[in-house]
């Protein structure tokens, strides 16, 4: 019994979040007919509810993505400029010996 709530638990939560609902207690066991005071009591159960509930808070919109990548592009291309000058300088070391 326990491995089916889980699943119904875990299926709910997926649900809840493609469709843009909140990931709640209430709408998990809603979604789920698990019990929400099973759901509290269980720490397997609660475990995935408040899991789903992190990665609903956690959601970035477009404009968050996009300034991110941004960032992300910027801290890349200075990486490999450092990595061009190191293998430049192992050359320059391997040349000498």
């Amino acid at each position: 019994m326990n491995g089916q709530r889980l699943q119904a638990t875990h299926r709910a939560c997926i649900e809840l979040a493609a469709a843009g609902q909140p990931v709640t207690f209430t709408t998990v066991a809603a979604r789920s007919r698990v019990p929400r005071g099973t759901l509290y009591r269980n720490p397997a159960l609660r475990a995935v509810v408040e899991e789903h509930r992190s990665r609903a808070r956690q959601a970035a919109t477009l404009p968050d993505i996009t300034a991110e990548l941004a960032s992300q592009r910027l801290a890349l291309e200075a990486l490999a400029e450092r990595v061009r000058r190191h293998e430049e300088l192992l050359r320059k070391l391997a040349r000498k010996n």
